[in-house]
């Protein structure tokens, strides 16, 4: 049994004894860094039945405690705070199986599958910054899942198809000349993301003329020749027009080898690829279906409603007078495509928060359809990512490539190394990787320290510093454990447990934060949210440079001592190395 499950054991007892309580809800919170203790009992609840002050009822609990737990050393209440302070002894034990065990999560996933659906990429345009938030949170969850136990499918529904993709390919026609990306020297997708932006500024254009001319903007926006050749051009589509097919299916391979080359770079790769045009008229038989069931009704235009105004929402079309889909059609369709292609428990979708609506009518829509994998569904609903020059535009070319926003980071990387003087004896091919890996490690863990609910401002030059909760940092502190552990292994120094003579307070640290860091990683696949492993990794690098500061680790006097933190060193670059892993990120053995 767990230290923690004892502790609540013998506190369920001591309040059973002490107030005759039998059904107290016990939790432990980490003791207040400004605090003497390592676990936190919050005594307040129980002040009416002792009938005593806070510090009272804390001490008189912590006593009785005390002397059923060997393992805690000490105990103090401040105000209704009750902390107790376990034993060196108990640490060093926590530390000596933490190395024969290595890196061990409890596997809380055990026997249950998840599809993980990220990316969703339009084929309009290359990947921008957004898109790269999205990718290393999706990536990070799936690599997450798979540590505490889960069965993942990574997962990505292209939209390759509607009026946005024909806006690029109406542009190509009529102002391309044939440009192809070979004879352009360009990326596919950003060939395409070219007549994207094209068609806006010729389509802005005429609006303006025509609103010149006296008619109101949006008369001006529906009649435009370019957006309804546009129009034309979709239904061409769907017709099945066989050159609108044929341009459609070049464009589109163009972007796909372009969105290749930005994913292998990102680290990013997926298991199963639905293509929308493949998926949008799934969902019609459940249309059907919900009709018959009565989860569904029909108006007098034919066109078919959900109400959901009962669940504190509105009316909601499923399908139009003219029998077409909408958007929402198209995902119960292949929600249920999903299920039945993979039968999985849960189904995360992770998407920006301006869908937080559409999730939500989603999976209210599968549960008056009695789908049983409703309740499974859940929306990893993330925030926008912001530059300090203002927000992102695709139609008007404004956005952050992803491509070149990847090249910017390693580049920023190369050079920081270089002035810092970090590069000696390192060959090129060497400082290459080096360079690729400060630099996509900075960028990724910048996106995913902060929590993915919350929106974020992207600064390039401050995810690159060398200081401070960044990357680079963490990374460069995993280096210079690797070089403690050579230099170790060419002295022929043995990297073998022994107990020192006393804990410092700094190795009580570490092994503290290394012992947590297992929370940390059922906490993230919990809460969806990879920032809590950041910041468990970000603690346990800050606190080993302290405790490398603060003490010789090779040159300890003793030799017990110098062997303890050595392999207490080993240890903690394990635990960076498997956080950092698990963000997608790698780190460099040697900088």
């Amino acid at each position: 049994m767990e230290l923690i499950d004892v502790l609540a054991d013998k506190t369920r007892a001591a309040l059973a004894h002490l107030y005759n309580v039998t059904d107290a809800k016990i939790s432990f919170e980490k003791t207040n860094a400004n605090f003497a203790g390592d676990y936190t009992f919050v005594v307040f609840p129980f002040v009416r039945l002792s009938k005593k002050s806070p510090e009272a009822t804390g001490e008189e609990i912590g006593s009785l405690i005390q002397n059923e737990v060997p393992q805690i050393s000490g105990f103090n209440v401040v105000k209704g705070f009750l902390n107790f302070e376990l034993s060196d002894d108990y640490w060093l034990e926590v530390a000596q199986k933490r190395v024969a065990n290595g890196v061990s999560i409890p596997h809380i996933g055990e026997g249950k599958k998840v599809v993980v659906e990220y990316s969703s990429p339009n084929t309009n345009k290359p990947l921008h910054l957004g898109h790269v938030r999205n990718n290393v949170l999706g990536l990070a969850m799936c690599e997450i899942l798979v540590a505490n136990g889960y069965e993942v499918i990574k997962n990505n529904l292209v939209n390759d198809r509607g009026i946005h993709i024909c806006k690029s390919m109406i542009a190509w026609q009529k102002w391309g000349n044939g440009e192809t990306p070979e004879s352009a020297g360009i990326k596919g997708d950003h060939l395409v993301g070219k007549y994207y932006v094209e068609f806006d500024k010729h389509y802005r254009a005429e609006v303006k003329a025509l609103v010149e001319k006296g008619l109101t903007e949006e008369t001006a926006k529906n009649e435009a020749s370019l957006m309804q050749e546009t129009r034309q051009m979709l239904q061409k589509w769907e017709d099945g027009d066989e050159m609108v097919l044929t341009l459609w299916k070049k464009m589109n391979a163009w972007v796909y080898a372009g969105f290749d080359v930005t994913y292998k770079r990102l680290g990013v790769s997926f298991d199963k690829i639905y293509y929308e045009s493949n998926t949008y008229i799934l969902g019609k038989a459940m249309v059907q279906e919900g009709l018959t069931s009565g989860a569904f009704y029909q108006k007098e235009d034919n066109s078919v409603w959900v109400d959901l105004t009962a669940d504190g929402l509105d009316e909601k079309i499923v399908q139009r007078s003219d029998g077409t889909s909408v958007y929402i059609t198209q995902d119960i369709g292949t929600a249920d495509l999903k299920y039945q292609d993979f039968k999985m428990d849960k189904f995360i979708y992770v998407v920006g928060n301006e869908q937080d609506y559409h999730f939500k009518v989603l999976q209210l829509i599968l549960k008056k359809l009695n789908k049983p994998y409703a309740d499974g569904l859940f929306h990893l609903s993330y925030g926008m990512v912001d530059l300090p020059e203002g927000k992102m535009k695709s139609r008007e070319g404004t956005v952050v490539d992803a491509d070149e926003l990847m090249e910017e980071v390693v580049s920023t990387a190369q050079k920081q190394t270089e002035e810092l003087g970090k590069t000696e004896g390192m060959s090129a091919e060497q400082l290459e990787i080096l360079y690729e890996t400060l630099g996509m490690g900075a960028l990724k863990y910048y996106l995913l320290k902060v929590d993915a609910k919350k929106r974020m401002l992207y600064d390039p030059k401050e995810s690159i510093d060398f200081q401070g909760n960044t990357a680079p940092f963490i990374q460069y502190t995993y280096t210079r454990i690797n070089s403690i552990l050579r230099a170790a292994s060419e002295t022929g120094l043995a990297v073998k447990f022994e107990l020192p003579d006393q804990l410092a307070p700094e190795e009580k640290e570490l092994i503290v934060l290394m012992n947590g860091y297992p929370d940390a990683v059922n906490a993230a696949a919990n809460h969806y949210n990879p920032s809590e492993i950041a910041n468990s990794v970000y603690e346990l690098a800050k606190a080993f440079n302290k405790f490398y500061h603060e003490h010789s680790i090779l040159g300890a006097t003793k030799e017990n001592e110098r062997n303890f933190r050595i392999t207490l060193s080993q240890v903690v670059g394990e635990t960076i190395k498997h956080g950092f892993g698990l963000l997608g990120i790698t780190v460099p053995e040697r900088m």
